[in-house]
């Protein structure tokens, strides 16, 4: 796998992510390139500098840094619900139900993590799953957040409840989200960008809140809303 751009890289290599190597443009000279050289030469990372071109030909966008990885190592559920055993407090989970944008995955993974969620679980089929793009958008949180990718959502909805966590939809035609209880073990399903959350999936949920809408249009961009509804869930958290 590819991670670009000098933010992911940066990141990469705090994390200790298992990178073989580093490709650096030769023209580049500023401070925070540097910076970031000199890291890796700490780490005994190899830095090879090649020209521009080389760099165009493996990716867009890379600001003159690409390191190349092994391949994203998914964790399990177990993994995930472990977070909140280790810091002694209540389960935070995310639960992508058909999410398939890579730049949404992306974004979806970045305000995950600044907002403390444990984990994120996503389905083997018809999703997106963690690409060089999708790594690139995330701008490193992908290296600080675990991403569980299990055979079928639906199942592991019916383990999260077995196990105390209670299972939240975020849909049309449920609570009102201002006025949810999302204290406790809780998990946040956000559905696919054309579908929402499935049917099947809405059913086997706990419950389904819903984010009110104050203009003409009634929906949002899948990351956005994201966005919205884990701060409100952290607020009311505190």
């Amino acid at each position: 796998m590819k991670v670009k751009g000098r933010n992911a890289v940066r990141e990469a290599l705090v994390s200790n992510t298992n990178i073989t190597k580093i490709l650096a443009s030769r023209s580049s000279k500023d401070k925070v390139f540097g910076e970031i050289i000199d890291m890796a030469n700490r780490k005994k990372v190899k830095v090879q500098f090649v020209d521009n071109k080389v760099l165009d030909a493996e990716c867009a966008n890379h600001q003159g840094i690409i390191a190349i990885t092994s391949d994203f190592e998914y964790c399990t559920v177990d993994d995930i619900l472990d977070v909140a055993r280790v810091n002694n407090r209540s389960n935070f989970i995310l639960i992508l139900d058909g999410v398939e944008d890579p730049h949404n995955f992306g974004s979806i993974i970045r305000v995950a993590e600044c907002l403390g969620v444990d984990g994120i679980i996503i389905s083997k089929n018809r999703a997106c799953p963690v690409t060089d793009t999708v790594a690139k958008v995330s701008a490193g949180a992908i290296e600080h957040i675990k991403i569980a990718k299990v055979t079928n959502i639906n199942t592991e909805i019916e383990r999260l409840k077995e196990q105390g966590v209670w299972v939240y939809a975020c849909e049309l035609g449920g609570e009102d989200l201002d006025k949810a209880d999302l204290s406790g073990n809780i998990a946040i399903v956000m559905g696919s960008e054309g579908k929402g959350v499935s049917r099947l999936t809405r059913e086997l949920c706990d419950g389904v809140v819903t984010m009110q809408m104050y203009g003409k249009v009634n929906s949002l961009n899948v990351s956005v809303a994201t966005g919205i509804v884990l701060y409100e869930a952290v607020r009311k958290r505190k």
